[in-house]
C-alpha cells in the first residue's frame, strides 16, 4: 500500500533531502488534502517539532481532522501523544523518546504509553542513518539498530516506521533486502520510507506485507497517483 506523506516546516508542506536540504515547498494545502483524500492512510510529520525548533500543531490538527493520518514529530510524552490522537489522528509515531542517549530502548516509557493510549495507536519510529537509529530530527544517532529495538518494542506497539535516511528524498530506490530483514523481525504492521520512486517497488514491498511511504516521487510527479 502506498502511504502519501505530508511533511510540515514553517507552516508549509516541504520535501527535504536526507532530512536536511530543502528541495520543495508548497502552501496549497487544499490541493494536496483533496489529492490524498482517497488514500486509507496519510503520514503527517511535524518537522519543526521533530527538530525542536517550534511546531506546526495547528496545521497538524486541521489536517488530521480531514484526512486519516498517522502523525509524528516531536511526540515525547504521554500527554502529547494523547493530544495528537485527540485531534483525530488514527495513530501516533514515537521515535526519539523511545531511545536513551546511552543506547538503550526506553521500555518503561513504551509500556506506560501503551497503557495510557493503547498499543493499537502506536507506531515506533526506527529510522536509521548509517545503519544506526537516528533521533532528534535525524540530527543524532544512538548505538542501536532496528534489529536491536524491534524485539524489545514489539509488545507495546501496533507497528513500525522505518525510514532509510541515507536515501531520503534522493529517489534512488529503497533497499528491498532491508525491508525483507525487518519483516522477519515482527508480525506487526511494517512501513518503510526513503528513496521510493516506482510502483514496482511499492508492489514488491506489498508482496512482503510492507507498506510504502512516498513523498518526493509524488510531489515531483515521478510517481502518478
Amino acid at each position: 500500500m502506498l502511504i502519501p506523506s505530508i511533511d510540515l516546516m514553517g507552516g508549509r508542506i516541504v520535501q527535504l533531502v536526507q532530512g536536511k536540504k530543502l528541495r520543495l515547498s508548497f502552501d496549497d494545502f487544499e490541493y494536496w488534502i483533496e489529492k490524498f483524500s482517497r488514500f486509507p492512510l496519510v503520514q503527517l510529520i511535524d518537522l519543526d517539532a521533530a527538530m525542536r525548533q517550534g511546531d506546526n500543531y495547528a496545521l497538524v490538527a486541521q489536517i488530521a481532522r480531514r484526512l486519516p493520518c498517522q502523525v509524528g514529530g516531536g511526540v515525547r510524552s504521554i500527554e502529547r501523544a494523547q493530544q495528537v490522537l485527540d485531534t483525530g489522528a488514527r495513530r501516533v509515531i514515537i521515535g526519539s523518546a523511545l531511545f536513551s542517549e546511552e543506547g538503550a530502548v526506553n521500555v518503561d516509557f513504551a509500556s506506560a504509553l501503551a497503557l495510557a493510549v493503547g498499543s493499537e495507536h502506536l507506531i515506533a519510529g526506527v529510522d536509521t542513518k548509517g545503519g544506526r537509529i537516528a533521533v532528534k530530527g535525524w540530527k543524532a544517532q544512538v548505538a542501536l539498530t532496528p534489529d536491536d529495538a524491534i524485539p524489545q518494542l514489539d509488545p507495546y506497539v501496533h507497528g513500525y516506521l522505518y525510514t532509510h535516511v541515507d536515501g531520503e528524498g534522493l529517489m534512488q530506490g529503497f533497499p528491498i533486502d532491508t525491508a525483507a530483514r525487518l519483516r522477519r523481525l515482527t508480525v506487526h504492521h511494517l512501513i518503510v520510507a526513503g528513496g521510493i520512486r516506482s510502483q514496482s517497488e511499492i508492489d514488491d514491498l506489498d508482496a512482503m506485507r510492507v507498506d510504502a511511504v512516498v513523498g518526493m516521487a509524488v510531489y515531483t510527479n515521478l510517481l502518478a497517483i
